[in-house]
C-alpha cells in the first residue's frame, strides 16, 4: 500500500481527534446561572414594623419623591411582575432611578415615609440585573444620605459605587465639622470630607460573564455616636459580606437629622459604551438586616438561557445549605432544555439532612447549575449563588 493511500486513510481519524469536544474546550456551553427564584407572594418585610419601605414594583406604582421612568413589564425577579429599568443608550449617561425620602426630612415632607423619625442606622436591599453581554462600570448604583435643609445640604453620604474594574465599593462622606453642617447644597464637593473609596468587592458585578441574571445587593450604614469615630458601612453581594468600613466619623457631633433618603441611581459619568439596560427589583429599606427573598418549600427556579455551540441539552441543579456547598440537600435529575424547574421529588432527590423529605426545611439556601448541549457536553458548574430563605 502506498504512502499516499496510508495518509488518506489516516485523515478521518486525525480529523475526528482534532474535532473531539475533549480537545476543544470552546465546544462546551457557557456556564449558566440561576436567573431568579420565585418568592412567596407576601414577603415578611411587607408587614414588618422595622420596614421603612417595601417595593417589588408590582401592582399600583408607589409614590417616590423623584424618578418617573416607566417600569418594565417584560423583566422582573421571579419572571412575574415588573421592575425598575435603567436605560443606557450608547454614549449617554443613563435614564432611570428613584429617590426615596423618609424620617426627619426637610424636603418632600409630604412624601417622606415615617415622617419625623430620626434614623441613625438603616439597611437597604435591591436585586440588580444587567442585560446579557453587559459592558462597563457605570459607577453609581445607590446612596444613603442625610439632607438637612431645603437646599439639599448633606450631613453625610454612604455611596455604593463602582470600584476599580467591574467591582463595587463603599465611598462614605462627611459634610460636618464639629456639630455644624458645612455643605451648602447637594453634592457640595468643595466642603465634603471624603473618607476613602475602598475596599473593592471581590465579586465583579459589572463583568460581562456575570450579566443576565439577578444579583442580591444589600447595604448598611450606622452613623457614629456623636463625637466618636464608631460609624459603620457594609456591603453584601449575594449573601456574602464583600466590603466593610469601621470606625467612621460620618456626622461629627451633629444630631438634628438622621439618615433620611436613599437613591437608586442610573447616572454614568462617561456615558455607556453601548446601548444596554440595568434593572432593579425588590427594593427594601429597614432598620434591621433584610437578606434574600423568602420562598416556599418547593421553590420554582429559573435558569439563564442557553449560550454555546449547537442546541441546548439537559441541565442540572444542586441546592446547598451553605455558601460553599458543603451541605448538599438536593440534586436534580438531568432536566429537559427548558429554563424552569421546581425543587421537588418529581425533579430530583433530597439529600443529606433532608434525605427522605419532600421539600426544603426552614433555613438559608444557595444554588448552582450546569448546562449541556445536544452532544452531551456539559459546562462547568456555576459558583454557589442566588441565595433564598425558607421560613
Amino acid at each position: 500500500m502506498s504512502k499516499t493511500i496510508l495518509l488518506l486513510l489516516s485523515l478521518p481519524l486525525f480529523w475526528s481527534q482534532a474535532q473531539s469536544p475533549s480537545r476543544k474546550p470552546s465546544l462546551r456551553p457557557e456556564i449558566p446561572h440561576i436567573e431568579s427564584v420565585v418568592p412567596l407572594p407576601v414577603q415578611p418585610q411587607s408587614k414588618d414594623p422595622a420596614t421603612i419601605w417595601f417595593d417589588d414594583f408590582d401592582g399600583k406604582p408607589k409614590s417616590y419623591a423623584e424618578g418617573k421612568s416607566p417600569l418594565d413589564p417584560m423583566v422582573a425577579f421571579g419572571n412575574k411582575g415588573k421592575s425598575l429599568r435603567c436605560l443606557y443608550p450608547k454614549g449617554k449617561r443613563g435614564i432611570g432611578g428613584r429617590k426615596l425620602f423618609f424620617g426627619k426630612s426637610p424636603v418632600y415632607t409630604n412624601k417622606a415615609r415615617r415622617s419625623g423619625e430620626i434614623f441613625d442606622e438603616v439597611y437597604w436591599r435591591i436585586y440588580v440585573k444587567h442585560s446579557y453581554g453587559w459592558r462597563g462600570n457605570p459607577a453609581k448604583m445607590s446612596r444613603a444620605t442625610s439632607i438637612v435643609n431645603n437646599k439639599w445640604a448633606q450631613a453625610m453620604i454612604a455611596h455604593v459605587w463602582g470600584g476599580p474594574g467591574p467591582s463595587l465599593t463603599l465611598d462614605p462622606v462627611r459634610g460636618v465639622r464639629g456639630d455644624r453642617v458645612v455643605t451648602r447644597h447637594y453634592n457640595d464637593f468643595e466642603r465634603m470630607k471624603w473618607l476613602g473609596n475602598r475596599p473593592a468587592s471581590k465579586f465583579p458585578i459589572h463583568a460581562t460573564e456575570e450579566s443576565g441574571y439577578w444579583v442580591l445587593v444589600e447595604s448598611r450604614v450606622r452613623l457614629n455616636t456623636p463625637g466618636k469615630k464608631d460609624g459603620l458601612n457594609q456591603l453584601w453581594i449575594d449573601g456574602r459580606l464583600e466590603c466593610e468600613r469601621r470606625n467612621l466619623d460620618f456626622r461629627g457631633r451633629y444630631t438634628k437629622h438622621g439618615i433620611n433618603a436613599i437613591f437608586l441611581e442610573a447616572y454614568w459619568n462617561q456615558g455607556s459604551p453601548k446601548t444596554q439596560s440595568r434593572w432593579y427589583d425588590n427594593f427594601v429599606v429597614s432598620t434591621k438586616p433584610i437578606g434574600p427573598v423568602v420562598c416556599p418549600q418547593n421553590p420554582v427556579v429559573f435558569k439563564t438561557p442557553y449560550h454555546g455551540p449547537g442546541r441546548p441539552g439537559g441541565w442540572e441543579l444542586e441546592v446547598a445549605g451553605d455558601v460553599k456547598g458543603r451541605s448538599l440537600v438536593f440534586r436534580s435529575k438531568i432536566l429537559p432544555p427548558f429554563e424552569r424547574t421546581v425543587v421537588d421529588k418529581g425533579h430530583g432527590v433530597f439529600l443529606g439532612k433532608l434525605r427522605g423529605r419532600s421539600g426544603l426545611a426552614r433555613g438559608l439556601y444557595f444554588l448552582r447549575v450546569r448546562q449541556s448541549n445536544r452532544t452531551g457536553r456539559f459546562s462547568a458548574w456555576s459558583r454557589w449563588h442566588q441565595a433564598f430563605r425558607v421560613e
